[in-house]
């Protein structure tokens, strides 16, 4: 079977937008070459700054023949007296058949007509140019542009194409405007180790082509051969070096023939903090340090060039150079940040706006004071460790208004704990300015002192509140905040350290503070408490593995006391999303669903509040009218301390236990010998029984809503 390439040469390609190429073709070519019923035996996608290609193997040299059976009118509406009707003609004229081509088959609805057609498989070649438009036209990314007069739109101008079915080439034209780019078997090496045109004789030998043109295609060997260099250029100096996954997959697709060189810096730059060094080398310089075998950094970096190796000298003095001079920019700002106390930075806050309706960083700070001062209170923390979190509150954005931070914006919070330990703060106040921005992303750290995750929590409250209380709520994929990453770590900071917080008061109280200093705005409260239970949602099933119908029972079904409920103690909501988990698994979950479903159904006919719990002051035993009411009566009057109990210690083993032996005697109730009828003809018989069954309910919501859990 015939062979397929696909070449798309272009003007250097952003790096994001390479890696994206590659992931959204690795979806679409074989998705589409698949409807097309062309799938090849191997697709295999590959990419440089200059190029996008694709070559597959193994295609199909035409479609495969197929019918497809088409369903018409009903036959009382295709023929009146023996003659087709307009409705026949339409459907025959439509499908281009004649009428002597329908068949008559009965259905459930009746006699209708119906026609088989028959497709002949297209050549592959007459349909590839097609699918090639679709396949570069269909990539998407950010900040796509045009050039000449033409609408094509591409993150980078199209220089050239190669299209090539076997050994021939496949006409494909791309158009924009007056610029026409017309397929051919010409590609282009690499601009300075092969600046003459490359002639492509065929798919197969596509890599090796490139290869002898000083082009590696393949991302992956590229990534392998980076590696290997970083490596053994790292031992050459007697260090080992720090490779960051982002800065490896960007540098992967920054290069056509990467060869590492290694450049030496003066080792008095080493006297700043090594964060300080290592962000002017990855962020801004695309380096890759190198520490010693203790982990202490050496002036040496390694720089994936793209050039000549034989130049290696120029490139590492030019890159030595550069990085030189941003190391001196470093120490100049250092410097000056630590002549003044970090605390001299805080009136400089007023100076930065938070944002344009809520005021300065420095009125941001006075609210985030406010909220440590409220979570302390409710922590009932000792005067000690609260005047910490204060002080930790009060310096935990002076380094924004330092050179360093304004320099390098990446190390915010970084500079705050340097500058505040050389301030003379205390090592928790340090560590806890550091902290209270972590996590910083999904798999980054949690804050590990309290000090830090109280005033991280109280930062991204007061911006959730804040930001929501303007009304900017995240909508589908648009949180230009990062509202939604913000509220999964207060709730993973919460869950990590077992904070006995209300997260609920919390929202109320500071969303009343909002209205109050911005009457035009109406309380972001609701809006809050929705936000906050669907993120909760989502990290129960997403990151603890809970199931669906669980975190349903839980959180309740659109029953506004368990997201009350849950919002007033997270861990607790945790605790019983994970204990339900746990009884699904030993299967203890299907002994009590029957039980409490059973009793929850019928109490629904009932008017118990679902907070009762107490038999004595519901159940009147003089209605008794059989024993297996009296012994349901009893049982519950054994249950209620062991419930009491369950929640005080949030314990819920122990109610667990209590429903369990309840369960035999609600069978006796619904079936055994003395069983009852609940709805007697006796109102107040019937109410008394209504409120057993009431009480069985509301013990088993103590854990969870059963109602919401699917039967076993």
């Amino acid at each position: 079977m015939p062979n397929f390439l696909l070449e798309v040469g272009t003007e250097e390609l952003p790096a994001d937008f390479v890696a994206s190429a590659i992931a959204q073709w690795q979806t679409l070519i074989p998705a589409s070459l698949s409807a097309a019923s062309l799938s090849p035996q191997h697709c295999a996608i590959y990419a440089t700054p200059r190029r996008l290609a694709v070559v597959l193997t193994d295609v199909p040299a035409q479609q495969p023949d197929r019918s497809e059976e088409l369903k018409g009118p009903p036959v009382k509406a295709a023929f009146k007296d023996g003659q087709p009707t307009p409705a026949a003609t339409g459907f025959a004229k439509k499908q281009g058949i004649s009428v002597d081509d329908f068949v008559i088959r009965d259905t459930p609805k009746g006699e209708f007509i119906f026609v088989t057609k028959h497709h002949l498989g297209q050549p592959a070649a007459a349909l590839l140019p097609d699918l090639v438009q679709q396949w570069i036209t269909g990539l998407e990314g950010r900040r796509f542009m045009r050039w000449g007069d033409g609408e094509l739109r591409f993150p980078r101008p199209i220089r050239w194409l190669v299209t090539l079915w076997d050994e021939a080439v496949l006409p494909v034209t791309l158009t924009s405007g007056s610029d026409r780019i017309v397929s051919d078997r010409i590609s282009q090496g690499h601009r300075v180790l092969h600046p003459e045109p490359v002639k492509l004789a065929d798919p197969i030998s596509y890599r090796d082509t490139l290869a002898a043109a000083a082009v590696v295609v393949d991302p992956e060997a590229r990534r392998s051969h980076i590696l290997d260099q970083i490596h053994q250029a790292a031992q050459s100096v007697n260090g080992r070096a720090i490779i960051s996954d982002d800065l490896l997959a960007e540098v992967v697709n920054l290069v056509e023939a990467p060869h590492a060189v290694v450049g030496t810096f003066e080792a008095e730059y080493l006297a700043l903090p090594s964060e300080v060094i290592t962000t002017v080398m990855v962020t801004h310089q695309r380096y890759f340090p190198i520490q010693d075998n203790n982990g202490a950094l050496l002036p040496h970096f390694i720089t994936i060039a793209n050039g000549d190796p034989q130049k290696a000298d120029i490139i590492a003095a030019g890159n030595a150079r550069v990085i030189r001079a941003r190391l001196a920019d470093g120490k100049f700002f250092y410097d000056a940040d630590c002549d003044e106390p970090l605390e001299a930075n805080l009136p400089q806050l007023e100076t930065i706006t938070f944002q344009a309706d809520l005021g300065s960083m420095q009125v941001k700070v006075d609210r985030i004071l406010d909220l440590t001062a409220e979570i302390s209170q409710q922590l009932n923390l000792p005067p000690d460790l609260a005047a910490t979190i204060e002080r930790a509150a009060l310096l935990c954005k002076a380094d924004l208004v330092s050179q360093m931070v304004y320099e390098f914006p990446e190390l915010q919070g970084i500079m705050g704990e340097k500058y505040a330990r050389i301030s003379g703060e205390s090592d928790e106040v340090a560590q806890a300015i550091f902290e209270h921005y972590l996590p910083r992303g999904a798999d980054d750290d949690l804050p590990q002192t309290l000090a830090g995750q109280v005033v991280g929590i109280a930062d991204r409250l007061d911006s959730l509140v804040s930001i929501f209380g303007l009304g900017m709520i995240p909508t589908g994929s648009s949180d230009p905040f990062a509202l939604r990453r913000a509220a999964n770590a207060v709730i993973n900071v919460i869950w990590a350290a077992n904070l006995e917080i209300n997260l609920l008061d919390l929202l109320e109280q500071f969303a009343a503070a909002f209205v109050s200093a911005h009457a035009e705005y109406e309380s972001p409260f609701l809006a809050l408490q929705s936000f906050f239970i669907q993120r909760a949602r989502t990290l129960l099933q997403d990151e603890l593995g809970i199931e669906y119908d669980l975190v349903n029972a839980v959180l309740g079904e659109d029953d506004p006391d368990y997201e009350v409920r849950a919002l007033q103690n997270l861990c607790d909501l945790r605790d019983r999303a994970c204990f339900l988990q746990s009884l699904r698994k030993n299967r203890t979950l299907e002994l009590l669903y029957e039980t409490v479903n059973r009793s929850t159904r019928l109490a629904a006919k009932g008017s118990l509040p679902t907070d009762e719990l107490n038999p004595y002051e519901v159940i009147q035993s003089h209605l008794f009218e059989q024993e297996s009411e009296r012994e349901l009566f009893q049982t519950l009057c054994k249950l209620l301390p062991q419930t009491q109990q369950a929640i005080a210690e949030r314990d819920y083993q122990r109610l667990v236990d209590g429903l369990a032996a309840i369960s035999p005697h609600v069978t006796r109730f619904f079936d055994g010998d003395d069983s009852v009828l609940v709805m007697a003809e006796d109102p107040d018989v019937q109410n008394n029984r209504l409120n057993l069954l009431g009480l069985i309910r509301n013990h088993a919501r103590v854990l969870a809503d059963f109602g919401a859990i699917l039967k076993p």
